[in-house]
């Protein structure tokens, strides 16, 4: 499955990169690629894709255009949450010091790719 190829790619690409997973619109696992417990990457992905859609449904085209990605930063971890399309997010997720810049050319990458295959 191409998808697995792609999230695999993003994941060995990016230093400090926990996961990357591809969700459905109800935050539902398409595929995932982690280096850890499946389970973990699946919530990450099952509720951080939910939170894109409802930021996107919030967000008033007026007020700048439609939401693309969100960053989300904690003490331990960093958050990168991009709409593949109205149906699909791709969710990644690294350690607080991987370089920003770096995952998010990679992160951009993905999403280019993910949206050619859907």
């Amino acid at each position: 499955m191409p998808f697995h190829a792609i999230l695999k790619e993003l994941v060995d690409a990016v230093p400090g990169a926990v996961g990357a997973i591809l969700v459905d619109w109800e935050g539902e696992a398409v595929q995932e690629y982690c280096h850890c417990d499946s389970y973990d990457i699946r919530f990450v992905g099952a509720h951080k894709g939910i939170i894109l859609s409802r930021l996107r449904e919030t967000h008033a085209e007026s007020q700048g255009g439609e939401i693309e990605d969100v960053v989300i930063t904690s003490e331990r971890q960093v958050l990168l949450i991009g709409t593949v399309d109205p149906d699909y997010s791709l969710v990644l997720q690294t350690e607080r010091a991987c370089p920003a810049g770096l995952a998010r050319h990679h992160f951009n990458n993905a999403l280019a790719r993910l949206k050619k295959e859907l």
